[in-house]
């Protein structure tokens, strides 16, 4: 299942809009902020999925029935460039466990890449219900490696993706090798370059928040 945030024309198209404007790019902090926004309202919108129990609460005055969610999910995400998302399903899911993994492409003389994973550090993932985030879905193989890895540690119950921008090649790619997945989306383009590039897309989002990096 896939999930277009911005086909309901809410703050969310706002926020896209920014991160790809070449003007407000240069702005890292604002940049990093609409990442963390868009994992909020992500984080928001899982919450409606996921299972909640009646329990009663002490207050003040007296007692109240209150919904609450039954357990708290593990927050996934891909470093460096998942670090905002995360944060902002963090402030949400505040009581979750979380993951960290490292992925990112290893490019080679030709152009050509391949995805390389370095390490990660996870809780108990059986029976858990997971969110990875990863503000690009470019062609999907870093993620889906990434998926793999935390999969070989346990049994996961329930995965959500989350990303700022999917291109659909790659979301395409994801839900043939994870197909129980649900893919939340601030916003979705048609196009991937020869080099694995979101077109428009906004560009490479950890250089964008963080800085560039030295190519490796």
């Amino acid at each position: 299942m896939v999930i277009n945030l911005s086909e309901q024309h809410s703050l969310v198209s706002n926020w896209v809009s920014e991160l790809r404007d070449v003007d407000v790019q240069t702005d890292r902090m604002r940049f990093r902020r609409n990442l963390e926004r868009i994992g909020e309202v992500c984080a928001y919108e899982i919450s409606k999925k996921l299972v909640w129990h009646e329990v009663e609460i002490t207050t003040p005055l007296g007692t109240a029935d209150c919904k609450v969610l039954v357990e708290q999910p593990v927050l996934a995400t891909i470093l460096r460039a998942g670090l905002g998302m995360h944060t902002g399903l963090l402030n949400y899911f505040d009581k979750g466990e979380n993951a960290f993994i490292s992925a990112y492409r290893k490019h080679h003389p030709d152009g050509s890449f391949e995805i390389s994973l370095e390490y990660m550090s996870c809780p108990e993932l059986d029976g858990k219900v997971v969110i990875i985030s990863d503000p690009m879905i470019a062609t999907g193989a870093s993620l889906v490696k990434s998926i793999q890895y935390l999969k070989d540690e346990g049994d996961i119950k329930e995965l959500h993706i989350v990303c700022a921008i999917g291109c659909t090649v790659g979301i395409e790619y994801v839900l043939r090798e994870v197909p129980k997945a649900t893919i939340w989306c601030g916003d979705i383009d048609d196009e991937l370059t020869a080099k694995g590039y979101i077109v428009p897309g906004l560009g490479d989002a950890g250089d964008l928040a963080f800085g560039q990096k030295m190519q490796s």
